[in-house]
This record gives structure tokens, C-alpha cells and sequence, in this order.
């Protein structure tokens, strides 16, 4: 039998946990371990930086529901690497990271890229491990494994120095020590609450006896694969619903009891919201007054006991998205209750929704050129409704872009929109749609992004070129960060005055042209009938396409509508 070195080792071990898919970048130490991988039948996505391989990974483990694995290489390609990490520690998706590191035997003496890489991942961490020795590879590997998808998932981390993957061990002693591994695993980490009957009831009881209830559900509902669930809710109880921005599609925006164009009055009116894989951060205004009443009771569905014990709700039910509802319907079962189109509450929102999808509609029939944000949004939207199912993946990042973009265009299916998420995080658009086109290679991609979002990742259109992937990247370029240069004459002074704006790019920059240097296909557009073209041809060919949609520099606020934090 032939020896196993370490590298074959995690990826025998990562195939056995069933880990089909890795990002990442390579390099010292860990080329062969991608190598091996790709042996073993792991399918490698190869970047040019490790900010979007660890995107890309986050937005895997989202979609797919099974942690996404990064690799990196030491010291600087673990920090890189911390961009993914921590963006599945804020959005509690299933993640890990791998990374090289160095000699054990020569730490603290100025080894090639040394540092202390469990020390800095620890932050953004749920539970890091370090593989001394070959023999300790397999817990390691199924450890961080278990512990990312464990309660509310997120980051782990796993961490193999340079001499660990030099280290050896026969076939049939390693095929020994992965049974050996995989046979004792933490079988509490697998496992999910239970929450009691009687909790569920009380649940019910306050429901039924509200005047004015809502249901809010967001990505972790959307993880849970609760969409079933959450229609016979929705539909058998009349209660209305509001998706968080990476809820929507759970339920289709156009559903008629969305409330998403009546969000205002449906949080400051209701009187009981039954709030479901969503957190009460800054997205929902923490669950405080004046945005929500104050007194306003909450129901809130979260797999983490942590969540529940810091929002204190009026009741807290620890649990899978989907079993808690799926229990909260087995309830109402036997006893029905439903609202009604009829009933006072259903109407006012209908009535509000009405009226601002309207003023909406209005804006939107403009054809207004030089573009403002409206009119190419609208565009996108019918393009996207006219190829039906399986309605394509959005990637939506930028302030203004995602901002309209979260209220003009539509999403029918779950799961099939990605945004900068809780962190508000820009650059994450390319690592998204690569991460997207893998995980759902029959739906095509649209991203929608603002030129400063693109830039970020920019060349990781190198990459959908690379592996053929179809995605159509939509770019507003507006010439800069919010748009051109804003700044009042008296901001103009000091001995730099004359350079370019702060938010300032260069006019008319040819974005479409950095596809088509590595094959892709680019578009410039300027008119809506340009634009409408692009996206038939686009989306018909499902090939790495970048249409660049030049837009009027003044389009859109400062901040998009986060002035106030500004």
C-alpha cells in the first residue's frame, strides 16, 4: 500500500463528510492539498484573491445549506481569508477555513509568513483547531465540520502547519483513524432542539387573539428551507408577511399578503410579530419604538438560545425555522383561525401597499435617459420576470443600486437573492455569483451592482470566464462612490484640490472591456433600448457576460438610504 501524507488525509477526510465543492487560492503550503482534493473528487474553484474565495464559500454554505470549505495559504492569505470567515460569522452561515501555516518547529524565530493564526482568527471564529500531528487530522477535519453547521452555524477554522503536511501514515492506517474519527463525533453538535408542545400553543394562542399580527421571516428561515412551512402558515392563518431583504422569495414578493411595500405601517401598527430565522439588529430596528410599537409583542424562532436571551421577546422558541412551524401548524390545525381579506388589518395594509406600488409603477414607466437608477431597474426586472422558472439567482451590492434594487425588483423563489447582507459588506458580488453558479448550475445568475461594488472583485471576471460559468454581471456606473464628485465649492480647497473627488471615478470608465480580455462577452448601454438588447442576448446565451449601464453621475443619494448614519 502507499503511504498518505496529510494533504491526501483532509481531503479523504473532507470527501467522507461529503464535501463536494472548495475555494480558495494556492499556494505555499497548500497546493498539493487542492491537488488531492481534486483527486478525491472535490470539485476546486480557483480565485485570484481570497477576500472572494471566502465569500464565495459564505454564500455556499447559505445556499446549500452544508458548510462552504476555504483554503488559503499562510500568514497574509489567512488574513485575506478573515473577509470570508467574518462575513459567515455576522450572517451565521456554515463556513470553514483552511489554512496552511508555518513549521511548527520554527514559530517565533521569523518564519516565511509566520503568525499566530488561531490567535487571529478567533474573533470571527465558532471553534478553531490546529492538526499537530497527522494522527489528529481527522477529528480536526470533522470537528470544525460538525461545529459550523451546529446550532446557529457560522466560521470555523482549520489550521495545518507546513511539517503536519509532510507527515505520512499507510492506506490502511488512515482509512483507520478517519472510521476511528467519524465513529465518535459529537453526535450533541448534529443534533437540533426540540421545543415543547405547550410552548407551541402559547405561541398559537397569542396569534389567534392579536389584532393586528405579522409574520417577519428572514435568511435563516430561508437556510432552513422553511418556504412549505411558511406558505401553509401565511395562507391557512390570512396572516400577512415581511421578508427580510435575503427572506424574500421565501413566499413571492407579489403574494398578496406581502406587506413589503406597506413595511412601515406593517412594523409600527402591528400588534403580535411572529418573527421567524430573522434577527431584531439593525435591520429591523432592533425591535424598538419609534419604527415598531412599543408595545408590541414578539414571538421569535431562532435556532440559538444566545439570540432569544438578548432580544428577551414575549416568547422565545428555540428551534429549526422549519419544525417550529411546521409544529406551529400542526397546532392551528386542530383548532383553524384566518384572518381574512376582509378584516380591518388586511385591508389597511392592502390599501397601503396599493397606493406605493403605485407612486412606484409611475416612477418606473418613465423612460428617463441620460439613466437614472429607476428606468434600467424596471428594465431588469421585466427581463428577469419574462424568463420564469427557475427563476435566476440576484447578486445585488452597491448603496443606491441595492437599495432600489431590493424594492423594484422581484424575487418568486426561495433562495434567490444574495445582498451585502447583515454587515452591509461591498465586494462580495463576484464571490457570490461564482458561489451561486456552482451551487445551482440550472439557474443563471444576474448581478446587479454598483460600479464601486464591482470594483472590488472586478477581476474575478477572469474567473467566470475560466470555468464557463453563466452569470451576467449588470455594472451602474455612475463614476464613482455614490456617484461623481458632490462636494460644495467651499470642500474644494488645500493643496490637493485639485484631484479627483474622494467618491470619484474615471468618467466613462469601460467596464465591459475587462471581460472581454479574458473571452467573455461586454456591453456598453445607455438607452433602453440597448439595455433591453443586452439582456436578451445575455441571458439567452448564459455565458460570462458584463453589461456596463452608464448612468447619469447626479442618480441617486449619498449613503443610498443610510444618509443618517453618514
Amino acid at each position: 500500500m502507499a503511504d498518505v501524507d496529510t494533504n491526501m488525509l483532509v481531503a479523504m477526510c473532507l470527501a467522507r463528510a461529503g464535501v463536494d465543492r472548495m475555494f480558495g487560492v494556492v499556494g505555499i503550503p497548500v497546493t498539493s492539498l487542492a491537488n488531492r482534493a481534486v483527486a478525491r473528487g472535490i470539485r476546486f474553484i480557483a480565485f485570484h484573491n481570497e477576500q472572494s474565495a471566502g465569500y464565495a464559500a459564505s454564500a455556499y454554505g447559505y445556499l446549500t445549506g452544508r458548510p462552504g470549505i476555504l483554503l488559503t495559504v499562510s500568514g497574509p492569505g489567512c488574513v485575506h481569508g478573515l473577509a470570508g470567515l467574518s462575513n459567515a460569522a455576522v450572517n451565521t452561515w456554515p463556513l470553514v477555513m483552511i489554512s496552511g501555516s508555518c513549521d511548527q518547529g520554527d514559530f517565533g524565530r521569523g518564519d516565511f509568513q509566520e503568525l499566530d493564526q488561531i490567535e487571529a482568527v478567533k474573533p470571527f471564529s465558532k471553534f478553531s483547531a490546529k492538526a499537530t500531528d497527522i494522527s489528529k487530522v481527522p477529528n480536526c477535519v470533522f470537528g470544525v465540520l460538525d461545529w459550523a453547521a451546529a446550532g446557529r452555524p457560522g466560521g470555523c477554522y482549520l489550521d495545518l502547519p507546513s511539517d503536519v503536511l509532510h507527515q505520512t501514515v499507510s492506506e490502511s492506517e488512515a482509512e483507520r483513524l478517519i472510521a476511528e474519527a467519524w465513529n465518535s463525533r459529537d453526535k450533541a453538535l448534529i443534533e437540533r432542539p426540540i421545543v415543547e408542545e405547550s410552548e407551541i400553543g402559547k405561541a398559537v394562542a397569542l396569534l389567534r387573539q392579536a389584532e393586528r399580527p405579522l409574520i417577519v421571516f428572514g435568511k435563516g428561515a430561508a437556510m432552513a428551507r422553511a418556504e412549505s412551512a411558511l406558505k401553509t402558515l401565511v395562507e391557512k392563518t390570512g396572516i400577512p408577511f415581511l421578508p427580510t431583504p435575503m427572506g424574500k422569495g421565501l413566499l413571492p414578493d407579489n403574494h398578496d399578503l406581502a406587506a413589503t411595500a406597506a413595511r412601515s405601517l406593517a412594523i409600527g401598527k402591528c400588534d403580535v410579530a411572529l418573527v421567524i430565522g430573522a434577527r431584531l439588529n439593525w435591520l429591523l430596528h432592533f425591535g424598538e419604538p419609534p419604527k415598531w410599537s412599543k408595545d408590541v409583542k414578539f414571538i421569535l424562532v431562532d435556532v440559538s438560545k444566545d439570540e432569544i436571551e438578548l432580544r428577551k421577546p414575549w416568547l422565545g422558541l428555540v428551534g429549526d425555522a422549519t419544525k417550529v412551524v411546521e409544529m406551529i401548524n400542526k397546532e392551528i390545525k386542530d383548532d383553524p383561525f384566518c384572518f381574512g381579506k376582509n378584516h380591518p388589518w388586511i385591508e389597511s395594509l392592502a390599501k397601503k401597499t396599493k397606493e406605493n406600488v403605485s407612486k412606484m409603477e409611475a416612477q418606473l414607466a418613465k423612460d428617463v435617459v441620460p439613466f437614472n437608477f429607476m428606468t434600467p431597474m424596471r428594465i431588469i426586472r421585466d427581463a428577469i420576470l419574462e424568463l420564469g422558472s427557475p427563476a435566476p439567482i440576484l447578486v445585488s451590492e452597491g448603496a443606491n443600486t441595492m437599495d432600489i434594487g431590493r424594492s423594484v425588483l422581484v424575487q418568486t423563489e426561495p433562495r434567490t437573492r444574495l445582498d451585502a447582507g447583515t454587515w452591509g459588506t461591498m465586494g462580495v458580488g463576484l464571490g457570490y455569483c461564482i458561489a451561486a453558479a456552482v451551487a445551482s448550475p440550472d439557474r443563471l445568475v444576474v448581478a446587479v451592482e454598483g460600479d464601486s461594488g464591482f470594483g472590488f472583485s472586478a477581476m474575478e471576471v477572469e474567473t467566470l470566464v475560466r470555468y464557463q460559468l453563466p452569470v451576467v454581471v449588470i455594472v451602474f456606473n455612475n463614476g464613482g462612490v455614490y456617484g461623481g464628485d458632490r462636494r460644495n465649492p467651499e470642500e474644494i480647497t488645500g493643496p490637493y484640490k485639485d484631484d479627483p473627488a474622494p467618491t470619484s471615478f474615471v468618467p466613462g470608465a469601460a467596464y465591459h472591456v475587462l471581460i472581454e480580455a479574458f473571452g467573455g462577452k461586454g456591453y456598453l448601454v445607455g438607452t433602453p433600448d440597448e439595455l433591453k438588447s443586452a439582456l436578451a442576448e445575455s441571458f439567452s446565451a448564459r455565458k460570462p457576460a458584463v453589461i456596463n449601464v452608464t448612468i447619469d453621475p447626479y442618480a441617486g443619494a449619498e449613503s443610498g438610504r443610510l444618509q443618517h448614519k453618514n
